[in-house]
């Protein structure tokens, strides 16, 4: 556990957290509060990117006849299982990047 707390007053394991518990409400919610933990806002930006991703598939999904009903039952699994293992991760404080989402995320909290 990190001792360490972000800007918001919360340990920034237990904010990383937050950004994956409510996943795009989350991490929209500490990127636009989170002034100095990098740690929170790259988990805020990856969940961010990660479940707003995973939605427009799943839009996208619904406009497929047949193949998109078993695309968007794939598409909940794999939601529900980045979300598990992504909260896991946050909460023992771990850097846990996804392939090219958490390195475009990582990237782009560099710059900021």
């Amino acid at each position: 556990m990190s001792p360490f707390k972000s800007s918001t007053g919360i340990p920034e394991n237990l904010a990383a957290t937050l950004c994956y518990l409510f996943p795009m409400v989350g991490g929209i919610f500490f990127l636009a509060l989170e002034k100095r933990s990098r740690y929170v806002m790259f988990h805020a930006l990856q969940s961010l990117l990660t479940f707003g991703c995973l939605a427009l598939a799943h839009v996208l999904s619904g406009a497929v006849p047949i193949i998109g009903m078993l695309a968007s039952a794939l598409l909940v699994l794999i939601g529900v299982l980045l979300w598990l293992v992504l909260m896991f991760h946050s909460i023992q404080g771990r850097w846990f990047k996804l392939p090219w989402i958490g390195h475009f995320a990582e990237k782009q909290i560099q710059r900021m």
